[in-house]
């Protein structure tokens, strides 16, 4: 499912949204941000976000307890210039400059995101577990055709 994979060097940068905490067991972070996600997209709550960089959509994993498979926060929303003035219900994160791993995917969407995790997870990266995330790049044709990259923090 991963086509390539880069090295790259991130400024800081700030991003506002939607959170939930979870875990990587039991089908219960799958339940979850399927109800993120639900929320995020239904409620068209990307428009509510002021001062966003752009209409890509993100969604951060912070805040992790240990590592992939200890508790953890997800962010879904986008990159913001600043996270005050947010609406009611919204969260905002300070992603700090850090190395990252940057993983194009193949495959058709939302499934292949789901396999490249699994992958990741079996891999040897030396993990930060500062913030990875996965950009949903804004303007694909259809659903099944949205870009997605995801990026690890790493050591």
């Amino acid at each position: 499912m991963i086509t390539k994979i880069e090295t790259i060097e991130l400024p800081a940068f700030n991003a506002a949204g939607i959170t939930v905490r979870t875990i990587n067991r039991d089908g219960q972070s799958r339940k979850d941000m399927m109800a993120l996600w639900t929320h995020f997209m239904s409620g068209n709550l990307l428009q509510q976000i002021k001062d966003r960089v752009n209409d890509d959509i993100y969604c951060f994993y912070t805040d992790y307890e240990s590592d992939y498979t200890g508790y953890y926060t997800a962010l879904l929303g986008c990159k913001v210039n600043a996270t005050a003035d947010m609406p009611e219900g919204f969260s905002g994160i300070s992603v700090a400059a850090g190395k990252y791993q940057v993983y194009s995917l193949a495959g058709k969407f939302p499934e292949n995101v789901r396999l490249a995790w699994q992958e990741i997870w079996e891999s040897d990266a030396e993990r930060a577990y500062s913030a990875d995330f996965d950009l949903y790049k804004a303007g694909a044709k259809t659903f099944e055709e949205t870009e997605v990259k995801i990026y690890l923090a790493v050591k």
